[in-house]
């Protein structure tokens, strides 16, 4: 075969070969959720998923929706045509924040632990405060000024009743249905407007809170288990139930790259706890 017809035959391969198209990280999330994720892509869930798609060589995207009710229905499990029968093509694969064992995906292997605090507004009266048993035992008088958030949902609520407390609760949902604002941009508001002195909110909620206002304006009390009421848990990713190649994939990556994703994750200054032995993804 001659030069010139060699070099034709390569060219109309390159036109007629399709270009392999770029594999990508499909990911779930929620578009205002700080310090989770944000659809400027600058929560700390938002750049795990960075380092994870740059190991593997593939490019994050994202599919966008409202963690509430009905997230994983509409992102994870949800076909991209859902009139196609028997689709294997999803919007998106990955959930980059679910507690270990979470009961509508099949979770990895845990990649952080946290814990509830109780975070106090300095100047305002508790600055004595330096565990959250001692608003137990506070006089009467005191303890009825006392003005601590408490969610529909969440140990919080229960500690406050187990103690007497709830009556100085005020009470927030913890899905609040706004879509201006999450949990923890609620909770920095109604601190800043006075409404509220202290609440019992999860770690990393509770970082972003105190990282929206100068140094030292709030302390941060970390609140302690009881075989009553459990306040740390360990957080995985999820992914569809039976995908274990994906989950096989993540636990793989959490496990190499833990000690940039501890870094990460502390740079939100979130609370983090050692990962309880227990606390191990379903392999189902």
């Amino acid at each position: 075969m001659s030069v010139t017809k060699l070099l034709a035959g390569l060219c109309l391969a390159a036109v007629i070969v399709p270009a392999v198209a770029e594999e990508k990280f499909k990911v779930c999330a929620d578009p205002l959720n700080p310090p989770y994720s944000t659809k400027n892509q600058d929560g700390f869930e938002n750049k795990i998923a960075e380092l994870f798609a740059k190991e593997l060589g593939q490019k994050v995207e994202y599919t966008w929706f409202a963690q509430r009710i009905g997230f994983i229905r509409n992102t994870l499990t949800a076909p991209v045509d859902e009139w196609a029968a028997n689709s294997d093509d999803y919007k998106c694969d990955i959930v980059m924040g679910v507690p270990a064992n979470y009961d509508l995906t099949l979770t990895t292997a845990p990649y952080y632990q946290s814990t509830y605090v109780l975070l106090i507004a300095k100047g305002r009266g508790w600055d004595d405060i330096k565990d959250a048993s001692q608003l137990a035992n506070l006089p009467l008088q005191r303890q009825e000024s006392l003005k601590i958030a408490m969610f529909d949902r969440g140990p919080g609520t229960s500690w406050l009743q187990e103690n007497g407390l709830l009556d100085q609760g005020v009470p927030y949902q913890s899905m609040s249905g706004d879509s201006n604002n999450n949990t923890a941009m609620e909770m920095d508001r109604d601190f800043k407007a006075k409404k509220i002195d202290m609440v019992i909110l999860w770690g990393p909620l509770a970082a972003y809170v105190t990282a929206q206002s100068p140094k030292n304006t709030y302390t941060m009390i970390p609140m302690k288990s009881t075989p009553g009421i459990k306040f740390d848990y360990a957080m995985a990713m999820g992914v569809r139930k039976g995908d274990k190649a994906k989950k096989a994939q993540l636990d793989n990556l959490i496990d190499t790259k833990a000690d940039k994703i501890q870094a990460i994750i502390g740079g939100y200054g979130v609370p983090l706890l050692p990962i309880a032995k227990e606390a191990n993804g379903r392999g189902d």
